[in-house]
């Protein structure tokens, strides 16, 4: 299985910015859709932003839209998530995953919906 790789995760206050980013294998990488999910303790899984492969199109949980931005770099095969304005409740373990499908036109959200995952990075937020 075709591993990401997540880094930038920390522990910030409320209110303060943060960015993490996920690389994977370029072969990964090429056409696929990214995401960000994530998991707070006790909690499912769930998603938080996506992008299309070509980042034309993007896609937010209700809970961080406004507040969160992903992107990516296709030249460096980096999807990026920069979070602003965080809440204690945005704590969580922050996963990216790339899509079983390629070239597909609107971001996927259901976990079922994507084949590559990273090992996740914490991202803690203090009040």
């Amino acid at each position: 299985q075709v591993q990401l790789v997540e880094s930038g995760g920390g522990l910030v206050h409320a209110g303060d910015s943060l960015s993490v980013s996920c690389t994977a294998p370029a072969r990964t990488f090429s056409g696929c859709a990214m995401a960000w999910f994530r998991q707070a303790p006790g909690k499912e899984r769930e998603f938080v932003a996506g992008i299309t492969w070509d980042g034309g199109r993007a896609a937010y949980a209700g809970t961080v839209r406004g507040r969160f931005t992903i992107s990516r770099d296709n030249a460096k095969n980096t999807v990026y998530l920069q979070m602003n304005s965080l809440k204690p409740e945005d704590t969580a373990v922050y996963y990216c995953a790339a899509s079983i499908a390629r070239w597909a036109t609107e971001p996927y959200r259901t976990p079922s919906d994507f084949s590559s995952w990273g090992q996740g990075t914490q991202v803690a937020v203090s009040s």
